[in-house]
C-alpha cells in the first residue's frame, strides 16, 4: 500500500539506519516533493473551483443591484481565479518539460 502524505507505521525504524529518512524508507526528499507537487494540482483545482463559484454567485447577485463597483470586483475575482489556475497549469507543464529534457523522474517517483 502506498501512503500519500502519511507514513506506514511498519516502515518507521527508529535508530536502525541513519541513511534512511522520511519514515525510514526513503533516502532523499524527492518522493515527498513528488507527493506535494501532485497534491498541489488537486488543491489548486479545488481553490479555482471555489473562487469561480464564489465570483459567479457574487456577480449574479451584484449584476441586478446596479452597482458597477461590486460587479467589477466579481469580474476581477473570476479573472484572478483563471489567471492563477493558468499559472499552476503552466508550472506543471514546465515540470513535465524538465522531466522530458533531463530524464529526471520528478512527478512519478517510486513510492
Amino acid at each position: 500500500m502506498n501512503s500519500v502524505l502519511a507514513f506506514n507505521l511498519k516502515d518507521i525504524q527508529l535508530g536502525q539506519d541513519p541513511t534512511k529518512t522520511l519514515g525510514g524508507t526513503y533516502s532523499t526528499a524527492s518522493p515527498l516533493i513528488s507527493i506535494i507537487l501532485k497534491d498541489s494540482l488537486v488543491i489548486a483545482g479545488i481553490i479555482f473551483l471555489c473562487l469561480l463559484i464564489f465570483g459567479g454567485i457574487t456577480f449574479i447577485m451584484n449584476a441586478g443591484g446596479g452597482d458597477p463597483k461590486k460587479a467589477g470586483q466579481s469580474k476581477a475575482a473570476i479573472t484572478n481565479a483563471l489567471i492563477g489556475f493558468a499559472v499552476v497549469l503552466l508550472a506543471y507543464s514546465i515540470i513535465q518539460i524538465i522531466q522530458i529534457i533531463t530524464g529526471l523522474n520528478i512527478l512519478n517517483s517510486d513510492l
